[in-house]
């Protein structure tokens, strides 16, 4: 199997977005736009996961573990699987992907143009059986497959920590002060917590967050809390300084917020990483409108949740994540009146 070009250059080096939340602090908020990996490829560019889909299969060409010949095969909500996909098919690889069938159209499509396999598991059985389902498959033809498994192959928050902390630290010419990101294998919150607790000798609060609940349409993210859920190797909550919980609702809240607050107005764009000012204003928005993933508006949620805790200061600077863009997310609730 061949898919379609990749041009793996536009990975990493992201934008920084200066965003107003409508904090009761003066802290300033930034935020990194991750579309714009990929952002050339259809069905909402790439994301957060066209990273670690990069660090994980590099990693594996490199100690010889994949090879020409063998199926790359991952469980995913959508994100990781569609990354895996685009970068393996563009390398040669054939391509099975397992995941639930609610999953967003957009990411569905994603997988589906670079030309994967598609396995779908009930979503009403929970993420877990979409994980048993892709150790069964593996199970029955071992040698047939690699499986990067992003829950726990070390090149996830490697990448992490390799490449978003130096970005954000680097950006904000060391001054960030607080790190914000969701849970979902871990990986964005372990790698960049290790490396801007480096970076800044343990300056950085790192701040994680999880749902709330364990129905939740926040994508990406793992409900942790409570009962018998499997737990990423790749989470070392070890590196957190703090974990929050927050609702669908309240992400669902703040990602219509920011589209109503920059709809008449430019996003500021405090870094723009590898990309001129043309091409970020060109892919920045959806139909004229700044839409941003659910889990972005979780982000947000996370520090709107900090600050009226009272837990920003007026000279602080927070950063998060924008994990992907809203257009994956047109058929589900968040997006469906607006796109």
């Amino acid at each position: 199997m061949t898919g379609h070009a990749v041009d793996e250059s536009t990975i990493f080096e992201t934008p920084l977005l200066e965003l107003e939340l409508g904090l009761e602090s003066d802290a300033s908020v930034y935020a990194k736009a991750e579309w714009f990996n990929l952002y050339e490829a259809p069905h909402g560019g790439g994301s957060i996961k066209s990273r670690i889909a990069k660090g994980m299969l590099d990693g594996a060409e490199e100690r010889g573990d994949l090879e020409p010949g063998v199926t790359v095969i991952e469980p995913t909500s959508g994100n990781t699987g569609s990354e895996v996909a685009r970068l393996a098919t563009a390398r040669g690889y054939d391509v099975e992907i397992v995941m639930p069938d609610n999953a967003a159209g957009g990411k569905v499509e994603a997988v589906r143009d670079a030309g994967a396999e598609i396995h779908f598991v009930d979503a009403d059985l929970g993420y877990d059986a979409v994980i048993e389902r892709c150790e069964e498959i593996v199970a029955a033809d071992p040698d047939a497959y690699y499986r990067p498994n992003q829950y726990e192959n070390p090149d996830n928050p490697g990448t992490h920590e390799r490449t978003t902390a130096r970005e954000i630290h680097a950006a904000t010419d060391g001054g960030v002060t607080h790190f914000v990101a969701g849970a979902g294998t871990g990986g964005t919150i372990t790698g960049t917590g290790r490396g801007l607790t480096d970076l800044s000798d343990g300056a950085v609060e790192i701040v994680g967050f999880e749902p709330e609940e364990p129905l939740h349409a926040i994508d990406g993210l793992k409900y942790l809390r409570t009962g018998d859920h499997y737990h990423p190797e790749t989470y070392d909550e070890s590196v957190l300084d703090r974990k929050l919980y927050v609702t669908t609702d309240d992400a669902y809240e703040r990602a219509r917020a920011l589209r109503e607050r920059y709809a008449d107005e430019p996003v500021p764009i405090a870094d723009a990483g590898q990309y001129d000012l043309e091409t970020i204003r060109e892919h920045l928005r959806v139909d004229g409108q700044f839409v941003v993933g659910t889990s972005a508006g979780a982000g947000a949620a996370a520090v709107a949740a900090l600050d009226a805790a009272g837990d920003l200061a007026d000279d602080d600077a927070v950063v998060f994540m924008l994990c992907d863009r809203g257009d994956k997310y047109a058929d589900i609730p968040l997006w469906e009146e607006y796109l």
